[in-house]
């Protein structure tokens, strides 16, 4: 969607995630000209690969995992948080079969 239309209710995350033996897929709940969420599923050993990306916060659903945010390594599992600053280097490793929620500003802004 390229702008919020209304107001949505997601009852369970698990209707929405994607979870794919050939990589992740990112399944858009929220997409306007600012801001952006996703629900990601990884299965155990696939990896979001190190990257830059606008200021975001992820929270961890289901699994256990890493998430590196800048070269710093934070172990993440169910209710965990990582908060991400503009134009910061992250990615993620799954251990087990991982479930996070991504939100994030559209653009980088700086840099």
């Amino acid at each position: 969607m390229s702008t919020m239309q209304g107001a949505a209710l997601y009852a369970n995350w698990r209707d929405v995630v994607v979870f794919a033996s050939d990589g992740p897929r990112p399944q858009k709940v929220l997409e306007t000209d600012t801001f952006r969420a996703v629900i990601v599923g990884l299965e155990a050993g696939q990896r979001l690969p190190v990257h830059p990306a606008p200021a975001s916060a992820y929270h961890f659903l289901e699994g256990t995992g890493w998430m590196t945010v800048d070269g710093e390594r934070f172990r993440v599992g169910p209710g965990a948080t990582v908060v991400a600053p503009d134009g910061a280097q992250r990615g993620v490793d799954a251990e087990t079969r991982l479930a996070f929620l991504g939100t994030q500003a559209a653009k980088v802004t700086g840099g």
